[in-house]
């Protein structure tokens, strides 16, 4: 079964990695995990949270941490240029960035991979395959939108977490809910209900 390439940057919104994550596995799907170098010190900050940075360990971990045995998690670490996922002859059915920060958007978009989680971005645009990218910056400045601009016209799809009110959401939970299930829609995947617009 090819695999979800997912990477977690160091921007602020950690929540919806870790989301993602648990609700991927819950729908059987072989995820391959990037955790950036700054991710792990956000993480840390936001959720008061210390990830093992060894494969292994870190599989480990989300398992415990999201009580979750479905699916299929590797965990590889972010300057692992040599990794199966590095290469585009490993089928893969697409790649997911969240979040994203704008450092990785630029270099992203220069062509300039100086690691794993740029280096599979790379792969993902050569070979033609969905790169979903959620960006988390505001307000976004010019170079940002330029940025953004150039990976759009590549073939990458950006996708900033953006709530619906017309969801009604009675929490912060089902507002996470939303922001990433609709991330994945892309793979047609039926991870959660959510309130999805149906007219007036």
């Amino acid at each position: 079964m090819s695999s979800i390439v997912l990477a977690i940057t160091g921007a602020s919104a950690q929540i919806l990695a870790e989301r993602s994550i648990d609700l991927l596995l819950r729908c059987n799907q072989k995820l391959d995990v990037i955790i950036s170098k700054g991710a792990y010190e956000v993480w840390k900050s936001e959720m008061n949270v210390n990830i093992p940075a060894e494969g292994a360990k870190q599989a480990t971990f989300w398992r415990n941490r999201l009580k979750n045995n479905q699916g299929e998690i590797i965990c590889h670490k972010w300057n692992d240029n040599s990794a199966t996922i590095a290469s585009g002859s490993f089928r893969t059915k697409g790649m997911v960035i969240v979040p994203c920060s704008m450092g990785t958007i630029g270099r992203i978009a220069s062509g300039s991979s100086i690691n794993l989680i740029e280096r599979c971005a790379d792969v993902h645009l050569k070979e033609g395959r969905p790169l979903i990218i959620s960006p988390r910056e505001s307000p976004f400045n010019l170079i940002h939108l330029r940025n953004m601009t150039t990976l759009c016209e590549a073939g990458a799809k950006i996708i900033p977490c953006i709530p619906a009110w017309y969801s009604k959401p009675k929490d912060l939970e089902e507002v996470i809910d939303f922001m990433v299930v609709r991330l994945y829609d892309l793979f047609d995947l039926n991870m959660k209900d959510i309130n999805r617009w149906k007219g007036n």
